[in-house]
């Protein structure tokens, strides 16, 4: 088994390679790829939406599995840069399909996505499944979106896709781009002696966190049953509980080794477009036997425990 592992140095890449190196151990060779090389763990420099390299590696590796996790990380950082999020999400995923079609059409692609690309349809209130309405609100979730959607015409040709849409990804190693670590180093960095105040914006909207070990579960599991996924399979990674941003902080502060005040920031203060984003997983559950399996609270504790590592003073201590 030859698996070839796209943006393998990215939060979601460390995991997903961790899991996999430990579901197939010796029979599996995997090559990890990403934007930079890292020796540590043997991850080769590639850029996704260089044409010619992919089908260079795709012609000289021959995988019979590509893992895509390449992408824009964060919303925001989409926001900034649109261009980058259209031609990564986009063409670069385009590229990589064809590219399979043609050159090892026998590969499976496990490709990314996003419960993003939903967007106004959550506004139901609803868990959302598969066949729920793309409604995407920004360049992020648009541009992931039409990944999708051209890998499902390639699909349709041959190539097979599974196309994953994991929901609020949450774990060590993510960075303060998102929710839940950007608490959690404000609360690492209080225990370090920082002033101990948050200030936040709108706590009222509810998310479907999922830990990212679980994530890289599924990932392990849809390549254990390539044979059993028909081509264009869209399987939602997510929790299925809904939980209010204010419990998470109230959470985490009850973890803190100090006592923090939480005050309102007006200029944070505006209401959610989407006051509830959940999601469902029956069909992952159905089709590869998975489940979320690690509790919400292991998973916060891992994420502010990975920031106190981080903080100033256990750099000191160290």
């Amino acid at each position: 088994m030859r698996i070839l592992l796209i943006g393998a140095s990215g939060f979601m890449g460390g995991h997903v390679l961790a899991a996999l190196r430990g579901a197939f151990g010796d029979a599996a060779e995997i090559l990890p790829t990403g934007r930079l090389a890292v020796a540590a763990s043997g991850t080769r420099e590639l850029d996704i939406a260089d044409d010619v390299a992919v089908r260079q590696l795709l012609t000289d590796f021959r995988p019979g599995h590509v893992v895509n996790l390449a992408g824009i990380a964060a919303p925001a950082a989409a926001g900034r840069d649109p261009d980058a999020a259209w031609r990564i999400h986009l063409d670069a995923v385009r590229g990589l399909g064809r590219a399979i079609l043609e050159l090892v059409p026998d590969a499976q692609l496990v490709n990314t996505g996003t419960g993003l690309v939903y967007g106004a349809s959550f506004r139901s209130g609803a868990a959302l499944a598969e066949d729920a309405l793309l409604q995407p609100l920004d360049d992020y979730a648009a541009s992931k979106a039409a990944g999708d959607l051209v890998l499902g015409v390639l699909a349709r040709r041959g190539l097979r896709a599974v196309l994953m849409r994991p929901f609020n990804q949450a774990g060590p190693g993510q960075t303060e781009d998102f929710v839940l670590p950007a608490f959690a180093a404000q609360v690492a960095r209080i225990e370090a002696g920082a002033e101990p105040v948050i200030r936040v914006g709108n706590l009222d909207a509810e998310r479907d966190f999922i830990d990212v070990r679980d994530i890289a579960a599924a990932y392990v599991a849809t390549i254990a049953r390539a044979a059993d996924l028909a081509p264009g399979t869209i399987l939602n990674l997510a929790s299925g509980t809904p939980r209010r941003i204010g419990d998470v902080l109230d959470d985490l502060l009850a973890l803190a080794a100090v006592p923090i005040r939480v005050e309102p920031d007006p200029a944070r203060l505006r209401a959610s477009d989407i006051p509830r984003a959940l999601g469902s997983s029956g069909r992952a559950r159905a089709l590869l036997g998975w489940t979320p399996a690690t509790p919400f609270a292991a998973t916060l504790r891992d994420v502010l425990d990975d920031h106190r590592r981080a903080s100033p003073a256990s750099r000191l201590d160290a």
